[in-house]
């Protein structure tokens, strides 16, 4: 009587999505050059994941620069500025004491706390900024699935090709990370 129907569609399992197109190159000059001709290709969701920082692979990958100096800067400010202001306010207004003479407004005694709470709130801006602006925590990610993506840590340099790119043809881009010069390459799902 109150049966559900069944559709065929929803039994069937389906095959995990394509996320993109993994190629692994020997060295940093290797990754740079093919990062630089896969841009050029007009591809744009490309991404390289080193096991050293590469100098120059930013640019070759058309990053915008980082917004965490400003976040970092603003924290430092706002920890300065704060501090400076509530000790101000402590010493001229809430509770002012009169000792050995000294003006309630000694701001040489102010400039350690200033200064700590300058590098205390620009260190929690840095962490909580980093966390924000790199999607922390992220405990997965699809290039997880990448065959050998674990010498990404050790020794690799690897470059991604998400197949989300308007360019994306996986025939296309694997003679073009091949030709690049490409160890080995792979198309991984998520």
């Amino acid at each position: 009587m109150f049966k559900r129907k069944s559709n065929a569609a929803e039994a069937a399992p389906t095959a995990p999505a394509t996320y993109g197109m993994m190629a692994e190159f020997s060295g940093t000059d290797e990754i740079i050059a093919a990062a630089e001709s896969v841009r050029a290709a007009g591809y744009t969701l490309v991404e390289a994941y080193t096991h050293i920082p590469v100098h120059g692979l930013d640019d070759a990958l058309g990053h915008k620069p980082t917004r965490l100096p400003w976040l970092v800067l603003a924290g430092g400010i706002t920890g300065a500025s704060g501090l400076f202001g509530f000790m101000t306010w402590v010493n001229l207004v809430d509770y002012p004491m009169n000792i050995g003479g000294r003006p309630n407004f000694s701001w040489p005694a102010f400039v350690p706390i200033t200064f700590e709470g300058m590098v205390l709130f620009s260190a929690f801006a840095a962490v909580f900024g980093l966390i924000l602006i790199c999607g922390f925590p992220l405990p997965y990610h699809p290039v997880f699935n990448a065959p050998g993506f674990e010498r990404a840590s050790l020794n690799g340099f690897f470059l991604c090709i998400e197949a989300k790119d308007p360019q994306y043809d996986a025939a296309k881009a694997s003679s073009l990370l091949t030709k690049l010069g490409a160890t080995a390459v792979h198309e991984f799902s998520e």
